[in-house]
Protein backbone atom coordinates (compact mmCIF):
# COMPACT_ATOMS: atom_id res chain seq x y z
CA UNK A 1 0.00 0.00 0.00
CA UNK A 2 1.79 3.53 -0.84
CA UNK A 3 0.78 6.61 1.62
CA UNK A 4 2.07 10.00 1.15
CA UNK A 5 3.61 11.48 4.33
CA UNK A 6 4.07 15.28 4.56
CA UNK A 7 5.85 17.03 7.37
CA UNK A 8 7.61 19.55 8.65
CA UNK A 9 11.07 18.51 9.03
CA UNK A 10 13.01 21.47 10.08
CA UNK A 11 12.45 24.77 11.47
CA UNK A 12 15.23 27.51 11.30
CA UNK A 13 15.65 30.96 13.07
CA UNK A 14 18.15 33.35 11.44
CA UNK A 15 19.27 36.04 12.33
CA UNK A 16 17.00 38.68 11.43
CA UNK A 17 13.96 36.76 12.74
CA UNK A 18 13.47 35.05 9.35
CA UNK A 19 12.48 31.42 10.20
CA UNK A 20 13.04 28.69 7.40
CA UNK A 21 11.19 25.99 7.26
CA UNK A 22 12.01 22.50 5.14
CA UNK A 23 9.03 20.42 4.61
CA UNK A 24 8.91 16.78 3.57
CA UNK A 25 6.90 14.31 1.18
CA UNK A 26 7.68 10.77 1.64
CA UNK A 27 6.26 8.06 -0.43
CA UNK A 28 5.70 4.95 1.85
CA UNK A 29 5.39 1.49 1.06
CA UNK A 30 4.34 -0.94 3.51
CA UNK A 31 5.94 1.32 6.21
CA UNK A 32 9.27 2.03 4.25
CA UNK A 33 10.35 5.08 2.23
CA UNK A 34 10.91 4.50 -0.68
CA UNK A 35 10.82 7.89 -2.26
CA UNK A 36 11.24 11.94 -1.02
CA UNK A 37 11.39 15.33 -1.84
CA UNK A 38 11.48 18.42 0.30
CA UNK A 39 10.73 21.87 0.07
CA UNK A 40 11.95 24.93 1.46
CA UNK A 41 10.45 28.11 2.29
CA UNK A 42 10.72 31.29 4.59
CA UNK A 43 8.38 33.31 6.79
CA UNK A 44 9.57 36.97 7.43
CA UNK A 45 8.55 38.88 10.24
CA UNK A 46 5.10 40.69 9.13
CA UNK A 47 4.49 38.28 7.37
CA UNK A 48 1.04 36.30 7.58
CA UNK A 49 1.67 33.18 9.23
CA UNK A 50 -1.40 31.79 10.45
CA UNK A 51 -1.60 29.01 7.67
CA UNK A 52 1.83 27.33 9.00
CA UNK A 53 2.13 24.34 10.87
CA UNK A 54 1.61 24.69 14.93
CA UNK A 55 5.46 24.57 15.50
CA UNK A 56 5.97 27.25 13.34
CA UNK A 57 3.25 29.34 14.24
CA UNK A 58 4.07 29.50 17.66
CA UNK A 59 8.04 30.28 16.93
CA UNK A 60 6.45 32.80 15.05
CA UNK A 61 4.85 34.27 17.72
CA UNK A 62 7.90 34.31 19.90
CA UNK A 63 10.23 35.59 17.13
CA UNK A 64 8.14 38.15 15.23
CA UNK A 65 7.82 41.10 17.65
CA UNK A 66 8.07 44.51 16.92
CA UNK A 67 11.25 45.50 16.60
CA UNK A 68 12.44 42.43 14.46
CA UNK A 69 8.69 43.46 12.42
CA UNK A 70 10.32 47.19 11.81
CA UNK A 71 13.52 46.05 11.03
CA UNK A 72 12.27 43.70 7.76
CA UNK A 73 10.21 46.22 7.13
CA UNK A 74 13.14 48.98 6.91
CA UNK A 75 15.19 46.38 5.43
CA UNK A 76 13.59 43.76 3.21
CA UNK A 77 14.77 40.54 2.17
Amino acid sequence: MLEKVVSVDLIEVVESGVIQVRTKTAIMEDGKQISGTFHRHVVAPGDDYAGEDARVQAICAAVHTDEAIAAQTKYPI
